[in-house]
């Protein structure tokens, strides 16, 4: 058996906590007043400013990452429902997005009363928030909130601002005659020591340039709840996709390929970001090759909570093995592709007297309401006379056993890593043999002459941010904060009129989806108050995408749920979205194309 390569690094990384309350303790800090910004959480931040007030120190130790919300969480010491006004000004960005801090507020808005929040159109100067507060009792508050952030060059050596570490110490309260800096944190140097191992490692210059690549992380991280809007702001899950989509930009720079060139096949990317033992004085950080190993990666996947429920019924992706009975039970020509760690796409094709159409779902594999809403979907034409159908609801089995691989650490994260395929790829975007996967789509288009493909995707249904480069998501800016359930529009030249025909008639059905409009309306107006205005035509409460394209159909039709990650009932009614879009469009392209519907 060939033995593993060593690994590119295995360090520790003291914690930064832990130095400060060793540096403050000295007996020269007495009766001084600290003030510092990390990456760490509450309890552990109380903890240490508790140590400090033992050693005769006046510390009060904040968040570095999404301040404002923390200062809210924190420091505001009355319920956030006894709100009834916060005017709040923005720090001006020094590069990127100019809502930037607007954006690093979400999702403030929801946490107050309705109406509560308002934006000054000024901006601060100084690196901090101002909030004026007016208490319901007519009490007003001012408030300064320092939101720590530093100009640097990113992965790509891009300009960026970023959260990052601070440490103010005065004489007297809230001064910084003694020190005032920004501080390299742990969780700034952890990232940092990946991104420079990877960029120093000779690799080959022909794709993929590994199986696997592990970047396990042992962080002493956090999670907050924000029960208003089901929602946890994570730093683990922030350094995953920081991690992740770092190194997948730095691999398309390695290769000549474009940033963003969903082409690339390096190999599979694994961050693995989990909590540190309570007790160790450091975090851990292990980059590694490795060869793919799937009986141990199926072993490792979360517990199934699914066993003999019907579809509907589901609160969570079911294993793949459902997903192969499923498809073997119901009538029809099989088809099939081999993925690239010897998994099997299975695909389905039911002739009929409809207008054909391909429903597929799992392109994306932590895009999960998707799988379950095509198999009730597929479940329901297969029961109707004359439905014509290729059917293929899990077309990534290996990013979906990821998903539930990392899933069994954090069951509501994102993964993002479990987006691709094994090479690494992006499946629709394959034009070189081997094709794996992307057989069983051509496959199905083959076998039914398909003129409309109904592609079922979902994207975050929480926040998603890359907080080390500039915390907006590179190329994914306008999918970094749920704005309800959408539809994107791709046709081929001479199709426009029967696409746009499509939209209409599915987006006015979706109007009778039991709570759907109330629910894009919510998030929308959750959207537009942080991000700015909704940035797609809205027909009948439902945000829509359009562009000509050369895709695999003359019409596609792609649904985009909130649905990484929730699990039960939000999972339940991502599926029944997914499904009602499914069956809306089918018989939607049965009169477009001149049939009468089954």
């Amino acid at each position: 058996m060939r033995a593993a390569p060593a690994p590119l690094l295995d360090i520790t990384v003291p914690r930064t906590l832990d130095e400060w309350v060793a540096r403050f303790s000295q007996p020269q800090w007495r009766g001084t007043h600290v003030q510092g910004w990390l990456f760490e959480g509450v309890a552990a931040r109380r903890a240490a400013e508790q140590a400090l007030a033992a050693a005769g120190v006046h510390a009060r130790l904040r968040c570095a990452y999404k301040p404002l919300v923390h200062h809210f969480l924190e420091e505001v010491d009355v319920e956030l429902g006894s709100v009834a006004q916060a005017v709040v000004r923005c720090p001006a960005p020094a590069t990127g997005s100019p809502r930037r801090f607007h954006l690093e507020a979400y999702p403030l808005a929801a946490m107050l009363p309705p109406g509560a929040l308002q934006w000054d159109s000024a901006a601060t100067h100084d690196g901090s928030y101002a909030v004026t507060l007016t208490l319901r009792s007519g009490e007003v508050r001012e408030a300064r909130v320092l939101a720590p952030n530093r100009v640097h060059s990113d992965c790509i050596g891009e300009p960026q601002q970023s959260p990052t570490g601070w440490l103010r110490a005065g004489t007297t309260p809230g001064a910084s005659d003694l020190l005032d800096t920004a501080v390299d944190t742990d969780y700034e140097q952890l990232f940092a020591h990946v991104v420079r191992t990877v960029r120093q490692h000779p690799w080959p210059q022909a794709e993929p340039y590994f199986e696997r690549l592990d970047i396990r992380i042992d962080l002493h991280g956090f999670e907050q709840p924000l029960p208003a809007v089901d929602e946890s702001i994570s730093t683990y899950e922030a350094l995953h996709e920081d991690v992740y989509f770092s190194l997948l930009e730095m691999f398309q720079r390695h290769s000549g390929r474009a940033t963003g060139d969903r082409r690339l096949q390096p190999g599979q990317i694994v961050p693995d970001v989990r909590p540190a033992q309570a007790a160790s004085p450091t975090h851990s950080l292990r980059i590694a090759m490795r060869a793919f190993d799937t009986a141990a990666q199926d072993e490792r996947a979360w517990l199934d909570t699914t066993a003999a429920q019907p579809f509907e019924a589901m609160g969570m992706a079911p294993p793949p093995a459902r997903v192969a009975a499923a498809l073997a039970q119901w009538q029809g020509e099989r088809f099939a592709a081999t993925t690239r760690q010897g998994r099997t796409v299975h695909g389905l094709y039911r002739a009929g007297d409809d207008a054909p159409v391909f429903l597929s779902a799992g392109q994306h594999a932590n895009e999960t309401s998707g799988v379950v809403g095509a198999l009730r979907a597929a479940e329901l034409l297969a029961q109707r006379p004359g439905a014509h159908f290729a059917f293929m609801p899990l077309e990534n089995p290996d990013g979906y056993a990821l998903h539930r691989e990392l899933g069994a650490q954090h069951a509501r994260h994102m993964h993002h890593a479990a987006r691709y395929s094994a090479l690494g790829d992006d499946i629709a975007y394959r034009e070189k043999a081997p094709l794996y996967e992307r057989e069983a789509r051509q496959q199905a288009l083959a076998l039914s002459g398909a003129g409309l493909h109904i592609n079922l995707h979902g994207y975050p249904a929480h926040e998603w941010t890359r907080p080390l480069s500039g915390y907006v998501p590179r190329g994914f800016e306008q999918w970094m904060l749920p704005k309800g359930f959408f539809l994107i529009l791709r046709y081929h030249a001479g199709w426009l009129e029967q696409g746009r025909a499509l939209l209409e008639e599915v987006t006015a059905a979706l109007v009778h989806v039991a709570g759907l409009p109330e629910y894009n309306a919510r998030q929308m107006a959750l959207y537009e108050h942080h991000a700015g205005a909704i940035p797609f035509e809205v027909l009948h409460g439902t945000a829509c995408m359009q562009a000509e394209s050369t895709g695999d159909a003359p019409v596609t039709l792609i649904t985009e749920f909130p649905d990484e990650t929730v699990d039960g009932d939000a999972f339940r009614f991502a599926h029944t979205v997914q499904m009602a879009t499914v069956l809306a469009a089918e018989q939607a392209w049965q009169r477009i194309m001149g049939r009468t519907p089954s």
